[in-house]
């Protein structure tokens, strides 16, 4: 179930989006940035494979940070965050089976 109670209160989908993006998203992108540029910084080398995602993660996380700036200025109703958050949690539960 998506819904938190906090304080005896329903979370509303658009908290529980802000929450996730800057709690879990946005770092899970930093950590897997890092981690790239290591391995690009053992092998001193970086192949078209890695610029790729390197790029694709990069452009995520402008989208992301635009996505709070728009949550912040009041403009993502409910059912809009509803969505991006179940999005959100099934690509993350996804990935957590992708690594099993």
């Amino acid at each position: 179930m998506i819904s938190q109670i906090i304080e005896g209160k329903k979370m509303s989908y658009v908290k529980q989006l802000q929450e996730l993006i800057t709690t879990s998203v946005i770092p899970d992108i930093d950590e897997r940035l890092d981690e790239i540029f290591q391995e690009i910084s053992d092998q001193k080398n970086a192949n078209d494979e890695v610029k790729e995602e390197i790029e694709e993660l990069q452009e995520f996380k402008a989208d992301l940070k635009d996505l709070l700036e728009d949550i912040i200025q009041g403009d993502v109703e409910e059912d809009e965050a509803k969505e991006i958050l179940e999005d959100i949690l099934e690509a993350q539960n996804g990935d957590e089976e992708d690594e099993e």
